[in-house]
């Protein structure tokens, strides 16, 4: 039998982060008692947001253009290592994570902040680990001399 092409991935990255973060902002919010929170909180948190959001559209748009595909259960055509992936092997999901903390900040809601290492950690063993098993089998010594010179994170 043979194995298919993509990473096998069950649950969209991004809704992880969506549902921790939700979880987390009706736990504990200025937001769910009606309150707008600290000025200070909402401008860090909004740059953060904004700043992280740009980042993570430029990283998609780099994958756009790199011909393959962003989505972890579709196959992945070629290997990124250049832009932001110089950096991290995995931007998109520090993006996701940059923005998802802004929004908190802003949220006031130090519940979502402490969630964020759950759902980071649900991240790496159910998506990344996958990722990087299927980018191993499919690019080999490519990829795993990519694994050597870049950090999974930052």
């Amino acid at each position: 039998m043979e194995k298919p092409d993509h990473a096998g991935v069950r649950v969209p990255p991004p809704l992880y982060f969506l549902s921790f973060l939700i979880l987390g902002i009706w736990q504990s919010s200025a937001w769910i008692q009606g309150e707008l929170g600290a000025p200070y909180m909402l401008i860090a948190g909004g740059v953060i947001a904004v700043v992280g959001t740009v980042f993570l559209l430029k990283s998609v748009r780099k994958h756009e253009t790199s011909g393959t595909n962003v989505e972890p259960w579709k196959p992945t055509t070629a290997l990124i290592i250049d832009g932001l992936h110089r950096y991290s092997r995995n931007p998109i999901y520090v993006l996701m994570a940059a923005v998802y903390l802004g929004i908190a900040i802003a949220a006031s809601s130090l519940v979502a902040i402490v969630l964020l290492f759950f759902c980071l950690l649900l991240i790496r063993i159910f998506v990344i680990a996958k990722e990087e098993t299927y980018l191993e089998d499919k690019f080999g010594e490519e990829y795993l001399q990519y694994k050597q010179k870049v950090r999974r994170w930052i």
